[in-house]
């Protein structure tokens, strides 16, 4: 019986454990419907994560000029403000991270292709999600491929 409990101990100390996120780095952007977001994402070793989307509503009859000049302006303001990101606690399920405590997800991590899908709240809307790619280094603008 010792011996038993010897071995299943182990496993059920893993099943149990909390699943660690995803230390990284994620970036991208949304434009769609006169809606414009740009993301980073980076989750710390620690499992801290820092986030920040900056956004443009309501600009659906905007020209092709004026769109570029807003994608500028907001991967700046993502590029500028990411120093002043303060890192923070987020519950994960090895699938979702949730505000602590929280019911809504703010993030979905895909293991597979390690693509993580910020959910975006607009008022009393659904979640837009905001599909954002794995890199290495940011970015000056999050749509850059690579």
């Amino acid at each position: 019986m010792r011996r038993w409990l010897a071995l299943v101990s182990p496993v059920l100390l893993v099943a149990c454990s909390k699943a660690q996120p995803p230390a990284g780095k994620w970036e991208g952007g949304y434009e769609s419907n006169g809606t414009l977001v740009v993301a980073r994402v980076e989750i710390l070793p620690t499992g801290l994560v820092k986030i920040s989307a900056p956004d443009l509503l309501g600009i659906a009859d905007t020209s092709l000029e004026k769109m570029a000049q807003n994608r500028a302006r907001l991967a700046a303001e993502l590029a500028n403000g990411w120093g002043d990101v303060a890192p923070r606690a987020f519950e994960f399920d090895g699938k979702t991270f949730r505000k602590p405590g929280g019911v809504a997800p703010q993030m979905v991590w895909d293991k597979t292709t390690n693509q993580m899908t910020l959910q975006f709240y607009f008022g009393n809307n659904p979640a837009l999600p905001v599909h954002l790619r794995p890199v290495t280094e940011f970015h000056d603008s999050p749509f850059a491929s690579g």
